[in-house]
């Protein structure tokens, strides 16, 4: 059925006035002005005056399989939920492992990609784990990225971290490189998600790969850029460079560790970080342990929810003075073009519908997902 936004405050991101737009199959077919229907024609029209209309939201690092396992068995977290991303307007996910790349499987993220492909809702992933060298599909990073559809990168790879295998500049390179040759070939991104550690001078192999070699920053995906003050401060300088990834999910729970999301970028923008060059996202099902600084044992954990990405770019509109067109880009032109996401992260026509209607108060009235209402 086709389907026409009628009178809708539009955010391409850009915010282009009141429009209307009409959707057929998965895509965007039509936005103008005033759209006419011919007689005959079934059209599912629905008045979204007053409403913001803006790009289903991207939540481009997501333990869809779950995460953590540093405190035992009982603290493995559960899977993703369709449901959580109806909950947070997220129209799309992209996948990845973390600490345990042991006992979860990078072929169980495949099929989870697959599994909520399948339920309507779009998905991608990263190959790889914490580990160097990685967890695969194929047995090569390179294959799984060139070969398989759904594999765009590699990640997170863990630096900076006591979680982490301590890998070398020359290790960590040697993959990089492998990553960026194989998306070449796969016309992928073949970028590197790298999680970012509480190790002082965190950026440091990064800069250390970039200066030692022709690979170059924006390569990398550093997440995690605003879990304690220091690399926080790093990141400003850092951010003018290349990308920075901040996680929305860890605040409320450790906030007073972490830089609140909302003011985070804010103050990267203020600093000059360009807004391209920033994203947003929740880590979502993964674990958020804190460690006891002298004996390294875990002595908490939580888990976060896509929800909490659509949550701090409200609070960055309506509390930090914000435009929501710059805000929105965190979570879906950004990661859409860094990723290279077709027809994602853009309301233009022959894109994706995937598309969030929001009130005045960031509440979600409706959520539509490669051309089908979800909510």
């Amino acid at each position: 059925m086709l389907t026409l936004f009628k009178n809708a405050n539009v955010y391409t991101p850009e915010n282009i006035g009141v429009k209307d737009i009409l959707t057929g199959g998965k895509s965007i077919l039509a936005i103008s002005e005033n759209i006419e229907i011919p007689k005959g024609l079934e059209v599912n029209i629905m008045d979204c005056s007053g409403l913001n209309l803006v790009p289903g939201i991207i939540d481009s690092h997501v333990h869809i399989t779950g995460g953590g396992g540093e405190g035992g068995p009982a603290t493995r977290m559960p899977e993703l939920e369709i449901s959580m991303m109806i909950d947070g307007g997220v129209t799309t996910v992209i996948g990845c492992l973390g600490t345990d790349g042991i006992t979860r499987t990078v072929d169980s993220v495949l099929m989870k990609v697959k599994s909520i492909r399948a339920k309507g809702m779009s998905a991608w992933m990263y190959t790889g784990a914490y580990q160097v060298p990685p967890p695969t599909i194929t047995g090569d990073i390179a294959r799984d990225i060139a070969l398989i559809e759904e594999v765009i990168g590699v990640g997170e790879v863990a630096i900076s971290d006591h979680r982490s295998s301590v890998p070398t500049i020359a290790e960590l390179a040697k993959l990089t490189g492998h990553a960026r040759v194989a998306g070449m070939i796969g016309g992928k991104a073949g970028i590197m998600n790298m999680h970012m550690g509480d190790a002082r001078d965190p950026f440091r192999p990064l800069h250390d790969i970039v200066a030692s070699s022709e690979l170059k920053y924006k390569q990398f995906i550093p997440t995690h850029c605003n879990r304690n003050d220091y690399i926080f401060e790093d990141s400003k300088e850092y951010g003018k460079l290349g990308y920075v990834d901040i996680t929305t999910s860890s605040y409320p729970y450790y906030m007073d560790e972490e830089i609140k999301p909302s003011k985070a970028l804010k103050q990267l923008l203020e600093s000059g970080v360009p807004i391209e060059h920033i994203t947003f996202t929740s880590d979502a099902c993964g674990s958020l342990p804190g460690f006891d600084p002298v004996t390294g044992k875990l002595v908490k954990i939580e888990m976060g929810y896509p929800d909490s990405v659509l949550r701090e770019i409200k609070e960055a509109v309506l509390e930090d003075g914000l435009p929501l067109e710059t805000a929105i880009k965190v979570a879906t032109s950004n990661p859409a073009t860094i990723l290279k996401l077709t027809g994602k992260g853009f309301i233009k026509e022959g894109f994706d519908a995937d598309i969030l209607l929001l009130d005045a108060a960031f509440n979600i009235r409706h959520l539509m997902a490669n051309g089908i209402i979800v909510k």
